[in-house]
């Protein structure tokens, strides 16, 4: 089984060595999604909601890239700066998942990359 690497302009460019998603069969796995704008780079960090937006909608930009959804999600992980973001990230979380919820992990790190607020990192089922 090879892997396939996804890309999408929908989403920020890859900042580093890395790759947005890889696809091996079924399985999608992406790598964690902060709040950059996809068309001019920009750091989308005035507040917590704007940003956790920002970060699903690249998520879901790379997801359906590689031919998967949102609801073909099986887990995410959240980083959070602060885990008193929680309840805020989890309120527009919920808006985005509807259906056949994934697991998911939420911690707190010291920092993210561009010192944003939130990353988030998801597992899926494709096509």
């Amino acid at each position: 089984m090879s892997k396939e690497i996804i890309n999408t302009s929908n989403a920020p460019a890859a900042i580093g060595p890395y790759s947005q998603a890889i696809k091996v069969g079924n399985m999608l796995f992406t790598s964690g999604q902060i709040p950059l704008d996809p068309a001019t780079g920009d750091l989308i960090n005035s507040n917590i909601e704007e940003a956790t937006r920002r970060v699903l909608d690249n998520l879901k930009a790379v997801l359906e890239a590689g031919g998967s959804s949102l609801e073909n999600v099986i887990k995410t992980t959240v980083f959070l700066k602060n885990m008193d973001d929680f309840v805020a990230v989890n309120e527009i979380y919920a808006e985005y998942f509807t259906v056949k919820m994934p697991a998911r992990s939420a911690v707190q790190v010291a920092k993210l990359p561009k010192d944003s607020f939130v990353e988030i990192e998801a597992i899926a089922l494709a096509e």
